[in-house]
């Protein structure tokens, strides 16, 4: 049901206090905690650890994720505003993802590896496949019949945010490489693929912000709630995709950037020292420079 301002102060009131804790997302970030601070205790007692920001990246991400699914973000986004519904949506496929992959590596990930069947998931990541992936689930689930679908339905909506958090994991993983990626997929490639997959999601975001009328039928109203019109509902929407999107891209590119030139300089002193070009570059790629 969509609440205006008919439901009055109590209907308000609820929703910023309708914190929802859905049992099986409490388990699943509750073991995923459990299970990456448990490897990572393990690494560190063979005198491998984890990084401090690794560590803390991978926690930021499950709290985003938290915040996300069981704040009043939730009931807003479904019952209230679009572009509350918009802010939940970037939480879990964008910023979630990226926070959780940042916190990963190789030998965190050593016994997922274990099962084969896992092994065969990895092309998943592949950049060639990753990024198309996240592209077609987007806009896919911003479907008008899908996007609403998701609003009346339980299952539906949990399968949708499952969808964007994969997608989202799935196209930084060549960029951060918790596990190799492929050899031409350098950091100039990086940038590229960053820079297109903007562009991409900030097509959907002025979709959102220019187009005539509500694209959603489930949050048409015909008077304003908290001064907010279902047009302006949309156009922040809008405007809140296209603003974490270029926060994050100015974000990715300075840090590509800052490792092109650092690679550079790297390689070349390996070079210089004896060292084939090609051995150079992985190793200084993969923090083996030294």
């Amino acid at each position: 049901m969509v609440l205006g301002h008919s439901g009055g102060a109590h209907d308000e009131l609820s929703l910023l206090t309708s914190w929802t804790f859905d049992p099986l997302a409490v388990v699943a970030i509750a073991a995923a905690a459990f299970l990456y601070y448990r490897r990572a205790q393990t690494l560190a007692q063979r005198g491998a650890p984890v990084a401090v920001w690794r560590r803390a990246s991978f926690g930021v991400g499950l709290a985003l994720l938290a915040l996300a699914l069981f704040s009043p973000i939730d009931a807003w986004g479904e019952q209230q505003f679009f572009f509350v519904h918009m802010v939940q949506h970037v939480l879990i496929g964008e910023l979630a993802p990226l926070a959780i992959v940042a916190g990963l590596t190789g030998p965190l990930l050593r016994p997922l590896l274990a099962y084969h069947w896992v092994q065969r998931l990895r092309v998943l990541a592949h950049p060639l496949v990753a990024w198309p992936l996240w592209a077609f689930n987007l806009y896919l689930w911003h479907m008008p019949f899908l996007y609403e679908g998701a609003l009346g339905n339980d299952f539906v909506h949990a399968l949708e945010h499952i969808s964007f958090f994969t997608a989202g994991a799935l196209f930084w993983a060549p960029v951060l490489e918790p596990l190799p990626a492929p050899a031409w997929f350098g950091s100039g490639v990086k940038l590229l693929y960053i820079v297109a997959a903007r562009f991409t999601s900030m097509v959907l975001g002025n979709v959102f912000l220019w187009v005539d009328g509500p694209v959603y039928h489930a949050y048409e109203h015909n008077v304003e709630r908290f001064g907010i019109s279902a047009a302006a509902d949309q156009g922040i929407a809008g405007s809140v995709m296209m603003i974490v999107d270029s926060v994050v891209t100015i974000a990715a590119i300075a840090w590509l950037f800052l490792k092109l030139a650092s690679e550079s300089e790297r390689r070349q002193k390996l070079i210089e020292g004896g060292v084939e070009p090609e051995a150079a570059a992985r190793a200084v790629r993969y923090g083996r420079g030294a």
